[in-house]
């Protein structure tokens, strides 16, 4: 449960526990703390909107160490966000009844019976909460470098390119559902709806794009750029895929079509040509980085399943009760930034450490 290697964070915590948290590790002594930028990036992670789970929880960070007058002293930063809205009865048919989709039975027969699994215990989309915290806390750390994300896709339905959407979430139902075209965000909700009177759930879509990316960013190998947020993406509960770039579209190219030439001057090498890759051998090529991550349908659903219930060894039906999202999208784009945000942090300091 831990990410990064100059720049790292632990996380902690259970999803119907006392609280959720991580530790932050490596953070420059001096880094200025600004408590408002985290409370503006906890509100977008957080659940109870139309779109989400119903469960509210004020996602109050408290930074128990690390840092002093509003500034990171240099030591591990602790944050903690207690669980407020949590519901230990809507759990109560596990782990005799594991549900289908979830880690119940696996992390059950792992712990031989130890395992906290309400809600998804500690591997509960809700420890997500620590990530967006610590990603808020680092973030100046970027400077220059920009990232952009949104819903790219809710079932069949498609956005346009991200780089092709407005800057800015254009009305409030493209803010609500964290997808900047808003000629498609009426279908998006359409079809939420039609999913969720039908007791189902529908996968979807975040896409990503990093600009102003120095050249040379990234470590050799296994700490690449695009290795080491595909670890970062994959591990982001629900993730099922990830694509950079032209992604599996490069199946059906030749070289002459995916090679980018290099053309601009001496000094300011730059590539041509549509959408060039952003990484290079796991080095930054100065290009613009895009990336999407699929993540599937939320396995809880009010939908009856019949499976397998473990104190008769007999398949019964279940119906999981409980607050659940319909779609992850919409509060996956918040994770999504956060990911990638700590991933280059941590590339960051690591490069200025090798100068």
């Amino acid at each position: 449960m831990r990410l990064g290697e100059t720049l790292s964070v632990t996380l902690f915590g259970e999803s119907h526990g006392h609280l959720v948290g991580a530790l932050l590790e490596g953070v420059p002594a001096g880094l200025p703390i600004d408590e408002e930028r985290i409370a503006r990036r906890m509100s977008t992670r957080r659940p109870g909107g139309h779109f989400a789970s119903k469960r509210k929880e004020e996602d109050v960070v408290d930074l128990l160490t690390g840092v002093h007058n509003g500034f990171a002293t240099g030591q591990p930063i602790l944050i903690q966000i207690r669980n407020k809205d949590a519901r230990e009865s809507d759990y109560s048919f596990i782990p005799n009844h594991p549900r289908p989709g979830h880690q119940d039975l696996l992390m059950h027969l792992r712990t031989g019976g130890f395992a906290d699994l309400r809600g998804g215990g500690s591997s509960s989309a809700r420890l997500t909460a620590g990530l967006v915290a610590a990603a808020a806390i680092v973030e100046p750390l970027l400077e220059d470098i920009r990232i952009e994300a949104h819903v790219g896709a809710i079932g069949t339905i498609e956005s346009a390119r991200i780089d092709d959407c407005p800057d800015e979430w254009d009305n409030e139902l493209c803010e609500q559902l964290r997808c900047r075209d808003p000629h498609v965000v009426e279908a998006m909700k359409a079809e939420i709806e039609r999913i969720r009177k039908e007791r189902n759930s529908i996968g979807s879509r975040v896409d990503v794009h990093v600009s102003n990316l120095p050249v040379g960013l990234g470590e050799p190998w296994f700490d690449g750029l695009e290795p080491a947020l595909g670890r970062a993406y994959l591990s982001i509960p629900a993730a099922r895929g990830v694509a950079f770039g032209r992604g599996f579209g490069a199946v059906r190219m030749t070289g002459l079509e995916h090679n980018n030439p290099w053309g601009g001057t001496k000094d300011n090498p730059l590539q041509e040509g549509e959408q060039p890759d952003g990484s290079i051998a796991g080095l930054t090529s100065g290009s613009d980085v895009f990336a999407q991550i699929a993540f599937k349908p939320p396995s809880s659903i009010a939908h009856e399943q019949t499976t397998l219930d473990l104190s008769d060894g007999e398949k019964k039906p279940l119906v999981v009760k409980g607050r659940h999202d319909p779609v992850l999208g919409p509060r996956a784009v918040s994770v999504a930034k956060a990911m990638t945000t700590l991933v280059l942090c941590d590339l960051v300091l690591r490069k200025r450490d090798a100068l």
